[in-house]
């Protein structure tokens, strides 16, 4: 009868012979130095990039309900705020946001939207110390993250494959855009890539990094449900872990039979069981820290699902204010929301939005290295076991991503420039002599791409479209304009425009009063009245319809705030 093995693998790459003696032990002394001199000099200019957007851009449309809801969290444990996400990301900017000291009257009864108005704009706050704050945990754990690129790409390529992966990371400008914002993308995807690196690792060393990958997938799922598809595969990858993890040369010789064939299936299903209550326990802390009692202040406000959401909804192990959550996400898909992209306003989703908006702002080096990354890892024989690994996560989350009905931006798909970056450096494993120069010449292109956009990452777009300054004529919302440059803008009209009549259509959080802007909103006179500065967010302007529209096919473009507000002459 045929037996059930452990699985051997090709050995692991190794770093690049060095000489022996005297001499090999100060090349590895110093190898070990310069390395992490460059992995520190990575995450700094990575850390300057997002530490310069958290000082200098003003609340997006997402960061109020979420500094408002994180300090309910800890403040008086309920769960009334922002039902429709998990409270694990929140208590992150939470543990910043309380450094702040901010005041907010208990007992708020508006709605969350009106909660951030309260505390940074009615409370006697200062909002710019109150979001610094806020996001300064976000920016430590973006920084965090990078190393587990780096690790995990060491882990296939070496030490140097290991660097080219987090220069690809470091000099993301979405994860830079993102990381340094106190929202919920970067966490997420963030601690997905954990569990997984952890899965990986667990091929050799079952314990200690099971255990780690049930709280990291738990702390992913507690973070942002679009994290959820995720949950069957990194199971899966669990159980091949086990099932095909190296044993101990001294064991018992095998038993042939039935028993051979079942006990091998039956332990790596026990260890995708215990990674799994290992999450769900994560999930089930989260909302017990916030409120031990968990009661469902949503609940009369919550659709109803049927179908097979409804069974999905009613089979997950989690808390119910979870499922309410859930509910109120699939709540969200069954909306007709309106997109933008490449000069088209529609209603609905597009199928092919996300892997568009990728190439729109991803640089073309990143790009380059993605696809030979990719295709190295399906080539190489040694690579082809981290395959699935590093390919098969994003690859269902973009699946599943690109048939949500929200086309707001590539924050969605903030898993592609994690876990790409580790399969871009397995380049370096094709041991062509063409692939170091190669990635170098790459990396070195995404750098300089990288750079030139400081500080305006969030409106990125590549050369070949025409660089942040034109990603408004073919994405709108958060790949351009999330309210992020109120702040800019009342500079600029102080600077530029002083005393001038302004008409402002600003989309954001932000309250333009608190910050020095005296504007009347056009929408509510007659065109011919509205004459001066007409000031409109780019998505505004990329959805002009009816008046809006009128007004500006009667106005000339003048300047622009940071690559995300225009000024017109009327």
């Amino acid at each position: 009868m045929p037996t059930f093995l452990p699985v051997r693998r090709p050995r692991e790459a190794a770093p690049p012979p060095a000489p022996r003696g005297r001499t090999a032990l100060a090349w590895h002394r110093h190898g070990r130095w310069l390395t992490a001199a460059a992995v520190l000099a990575l995450l700094a200019q990575m850390a300057v990039g997002m530490l310069t957007a958290a000082t200098q851009q003003t609340p997006t449309i997402d960061e109020p309900v979420y500094a408002g809801t994180a300090l309910v969290y800890v403040r008086e444990h309920s769960l009334r705020f922002n039902p429709e996400h998990p409270p694990l990301g929140k208590l992150i900017v939470a543990s910043g946001e309380v450094f702040a000291r901010p005041h907010l009257t208990p007992g708020f009864d508006g709605d969350q939207g009106a909660l951030g108005r309260r505390l940074l704009y009615e409370s006697g706050n200062d909002p710019w110390r109150v979001m610094f704050w806020a996001r300064l945990p976000v920016i430590v754990l973006t920084l965090l993250f990078g190393l587990v690129v780096f690790a995990f790409a060491r882990d296939l390529t070496g030490s140097v494959g290991g660097l080219a992966a987090l220069a690809l990371y470091a000099f993301s400008p979405d994860l830079i855009a993102h990381g340094s914002l106190a929202t919920l993308d970067v966490p997420a995807v963030g601690f997905v890539l954990v569990s997984v690196w952890a899965v990986w690792r667990a091929r050799d060393r079952p314990l200690p990094y099971l255990p780690l990958a049930g709280p990291a997938l738990g702390a992913a799922l507690a973070t942002k449900m679009n994290t959820l598809p995720a949950l069957p595969v990194v199971l899966g990858l669990a159980a091949w872990s086990y099932a095909t993890a190296r044993r101990p040369s001294a064991q018992a010789p095998p038993v042939t039979g039935p028993r051979a064939r079942l006990r091998p299936l039956l332990r790596a299903a026990g260890a995708a069981v215990g990674v799994g209550l290992l999450a769900v326990a994560v999930v089930w802390a989260a909302y017990l820290a916030v409120d031990p009692g968990l009661r469902r202040p949503a609940a009369h406000g919550v659709p109803e699902v049927h179908g097979l959401r409804g069974l999905l909804v009613r089979a997950l192990p989690f808390p119910e204010p979870y499922r309410d959550g859930m509910r109120i996400q699939f709540g969200f898909e069954d909306k007709p929301w309106q997109g933008f992209l490449f000069g088209h306003v529609y209603t609905g989703n597009r199928w092919y939005y996300l892997p568009a908006a990728l190439l729109v702002k991803t640089p073309l080096g990143m790009l380059a290295l993605w696809l030979l990354g990719a295709a190295a890892m399906l080539v190489v024989p040694r690579l082809r076991a981290a395959a699935p690994y590093v390919l098969l996560p994003p690859a269902v989350l973009l699946v599943v991503a690109m048939d949500g009905a929200r086309d707001f931006g590539t924050r969605y798909a903030l898993f592609m420039p994690l876990f790409l970056a580790v399969a871009g450096a397995c380049v370096l494993a094709t041991r062509r002599r063409w692939a170091y120069g190669a990635v170098a010449v790459l990396v070195a292109f995404v750098a300089v791409s990288s750079l030139r956009t400081y500080p305006f990452y969030l409106p990125y777009s590549n050369e070949a479209f025409g660089g942040p300054a034109k990603t408004r004529l073919r994405l709108h919302d958060a790949n351009v304009d999330w309210g992020q440059d109120l702040g800019r803008l009342a500079d600029r009209l102080r600077e530029r425009y002083p005393g001038e009549r302004v008409w402002l259509v600003y989309k954001g959080s932000g309250v333009p009063s608190w910050y020095g802007i005296d504007a009347a909103d056009p929408r509510k006179v007659r065109p011919a009245r509205v004459r001066g500065l007409l000031v409109m967010s780019d998505s505004s302007v990329a959805k002009a319809r009816g008046r809006l529209a009128l007004l500006l096919r009667s106005s000339r473009e003048v300047d622009e705030v940071g690559h995300s507000i225009t000024l017109f002459r009327r």
